[in-house]
């Protein structure tokens, strides 16, 4: 008996609570209204006291001709106002509805690690209810950082998908509007209505590309100019301070039926925070506000880097198979070539190579396609140069010398291009040889930044030991040079010595080498040591320099393959040459009457044959005659050797 005395009691007092809450909010409401209560009070008592008895005068039609007036004049007002700020107010964004981007998280490669993060907040995205049982309070954004081309709006275009809730795509730069305010209105609207859109499908994600547009620090020459005119024409921190509000709101209603409802003292509740997920992507993370990227707004700073040497192959594999291509392209060659390639890079060579492909009159791309686009990508468009014979030879020879010292001296790279033309993205340089890394490179060793001397110095001793001569294109390559000699020796600390230029730098002159004691004569002794050392490898390869020489100066330009196939076969005949000369003394003895393997005898007595060594025989492809590794020359030119496999550059030179 007394439970149930007690529950009617409760049940009593929840009422008297109920109603003294409605009560205090009415009388909240006519306290903080009462103005526009007084307001509207006296507009009813004029209409009610001096338009009513005329509405008899009046007939029907006159009554509705006035109302209608009055009607489009109160429009037309509205109009005017609506159509100043949808034109103003319109930033770059467009909205893709859950499954129309077509793009999922099987067509994002290259970054195993950043799309595991992806896809733990997409699993939180799609199971916020669960997530939220827990304790757990949903990430509200995620900023991506990386160079440009990696895949950063991809990504979460893939997010997206996977969540099945609409994405918005926006660009930060559109925020800057001309007038103060229009940028804080765009935001809020952007926001209230990625809400409405979350109540409905669960969730919303905004992605704001360059998002250091809008995002950039308070603390720098962005307050400047905040301030006086600018801050009249919007450049002032309005719409960052926006951006901080919406990404991390207050308890506040953002439905307008229940914003009515509140105005009026008729609900009252708990106001339901929405799952909107803001993904900002940036290449300088550095410059954004530090209120930007505190846990709460940005929770995950995930950096967006190119794919690594293990990963690199399955980017390019991923574009090859969109187009028609020769299987016996080599994915592992390709690989080698685009080192530190971003996937947009990827996507941008191998569709050129469609182009090239296309005009050609082929309809698949081959490996040398795929060789032409990435030079033009990388060098700009060829520009033929008309040189004299003399500027020919003079510039094979410089450039064959970096190319060859190249080949036998950088284990890490190879000789990609060497070229007698000009190249657009190349202003100043007549010729230039370049080559490419065969793996990502982090360090460097002390033999690798001393063949680095060699190469920056192979120009000179070609000019020397070939040409007899001392030309002017060394300028560039004797500063590159004498630089990494003074790094060896007062920086990297290779020469012996632990002091270190860096910590005598000072005021605008910066760390000087030549604050250390005889700092020049110490460079001097490294640069002339692998001077007369890049001298002796062009002395005992001496064939290679002019096999690749004569090629260039034929040719005008040659690739990776080609000067590969002309050094292994300057080799090969140097090495069959070597051979010949050891076996001189057994071919001589024929004159006492020894055979010789043609079954012939030499009766000159002089150790010399009158039976010329066959060497079209001697195939160092196949392997076939077992001796000499020498593969011939075909009608007198050197036929070009299609080897994909064999690469090798990185910097022009003069």
């Amino acid at each position: 008996m007394s439970a149930k005395v007690n529950e009617k009691t409760r049940k009593r007092s929840s009422l008297d609570k109920s109603i003294d809450l409605g009560m205090d909010q009415f009388g909240r409401f006519v306290k903080l209204r009462w103005i526009w209560i007084l307001i509207v009070s006296i507009v009813l008592w004029y209409l009610i006291s001096n338009l009513v008895p005329l509405v008899g005068s009046f007939s029907a039609g006159s009554v509705l001709f006035y109302v209608f007036q009055i009607m489009f004049a109160f429009l037309f007002g509205i109009m005017q106002f609506v159509a100043i700020f949808w034109f103003l107010g319109r930033p770059r964004l467009y909205w893709v509805m859950p499954g129309e981007t077509g793009v999922t998280f099987d067509d994002y490669k290259g970054n195993p690690e950043v799309l595991e993060s992806a896809r733990r907040i997409v699993a939180l995205l799609s199971g916020i209810k669960e997530f939220e049982a827990m304790g757990g309070s949903p990430i509200r954004g995620m900023l991506l950082s990386g160079p440009p081309g990696t895949g950063k709006s991809y990504l979460a275009q893939c997010m997206s998908t996977e969540a099945g809730v609409p994405f918005a795509y926006a660009s930060a730069a559109s925020f800057r509007a001309m007038f103060i305010g229009m940028d804080i209105l765009m935001i809020r609207n952007l926001y209230n209505k990625a809400r409405r859109l979350a109540r409905e499908y669960g969730g919303c994600v905004i992605f704001m590309d360059e998002i250091d547009a809008i995002g950039g620090s308070r603390g720098g020459n962005n307050s400047a100019l905040g301030g006086g005119m600018m801050g009249m024409l919007g450049a002032g921190t309005g719409g960052l301070n926006q951006l901080l509000m919406e990404m991390d709101p207050p308890n506040i209603e953002t439905g307008w039926f229940k914003k009515v409802l509140r105005t009026l003292g008729l609900s009252h509740g708990r106001v339901q925070k929405q799952p909107v997920l803001t993904i900002g992507a940036t290449n300088i993370p550095e410059s954004l506000d530090t209120a930007l990227l505190r846990p709460g707004r940005f929770d995950r700073v995930i950096r967006v880097a190119p794919p690594t040497d293990k990963y690199r192959p399955e980017v390019i594999e991923y574009y090859l198979q969109k187009i028609k291509y020769d299987p016996k392209v080599s994915i592992t060659a390709l690989s080698q070539r685009m080192v530190n390639y971003t996937p947009v890079a990827i996507k941008h060579v191998i569709n050129e190579a469609v182009i090239i492909a296309h005009f050609e009159g082929r309809e698949a791309v081959t490996y040398r396609d795929l060789v032409e686009a990435q030079d033009v990508h990388e060098f700009g468009l060829r520009q033929l140069a008309e040189l004299t014979p003399i500027e020919r030879r003079r510039l094979a020879y410089h450039e064959a010398g970096h190319a060859v010292a190249c080949y036998y001296l950088m284990d890490r790279h190879f000789p990609a291009f060497v070229t007698l033309h000009k190249h657009g993205d190349l202003e100043g340089a007549a010729a230039f040889a370049a080559w490419r890394q065969k793996e990502t490179v982090i360090t460097n060793s002390k033999e690798d930044v001393l063949a680095r001397i060699q190469v920056s110095l192979a120009s000179r001793a070609a000019e020397e030991l070939f040409l007899n001569v001392n030309l002017n294109g060394v300028t560039g390559d004797f500063a590159s040079a004498t630089q990494l000699a003074a790094a060896y020796v007062g920086a990297y600390g290779m020469d012996g010595t632990l002091t270190s230029y860096l910590a005598f730098a000072s005021g605008l002159t910066g760390a000087s080498p030549m604050n250390l004691p005889k700092m020049a004569d110490r460079v001097e002794a490294v640069l002339q040591s692998q001077f007369r050392g890049v001298k002796r490898l062009f002395q005992e390869h001496s064939e290679a320099v002019i096999a690749v020489a004569e090629a260039l100066i034929e040719r005008d330009e040659l690739v990776a393959e080609e000067i590969k196939q002309l050094i292994d076969e300057a080799d090969a005949r140097r090495v069959a040459k070597q051979v010949l000369t050891e076996f001189e003394p057994l071919l001589g003895a024929g004159s006492n009457g020894y055979a010789l393997p043609s079954g012939r005898s030499s009766g000159n007595g002089n150790g010399s044959s009158n039976v010329p060594l066959d060497t079209s025989r001697l195939n160092f492809e196949t392997g076939e005659s077992g001796l000499f590794p020498f593969s011939p020359e075909v009608d007198g030119s050197i036929q070009p050797f299609q080897n994909p496999d064999g690469l090798l550059g990185d910097e022009p030179y003069m």
